[in-house]
């Protein structure tokens, strides 16, 4: 199970690191507005990140210990 997390946690940084290289690109064709909302996810995304890998390192663990 936790591989299988793990995995979506990769995907969801891949995923983040794209949004971020296409916010400039949106900021710069005029929708600062959407620009916003994209940071501001962003920013959720980077903070939920580490609780993400804090779980899964506690799943490794359990995982070891059984």
């Amino acid at each position: 199970m936790a591989h299988v997390l793990e995995r979506i946690y990769h995907n969801q940084l891949a995923l983040e690191a794209a949004v971020m290289e296409l916010t400039p690109w949106v900021k710069s064709r005029g929708s600062m507005e959407v620009g916003e909302n994209v940071r501001g996810a962003l920013q959720s995304i980077g903070e939920n990140a580490g609780h993400i890998k804090q779980g899964l390192a506690r799943l490794k663990r359990l995982d070891i210990d059984q």
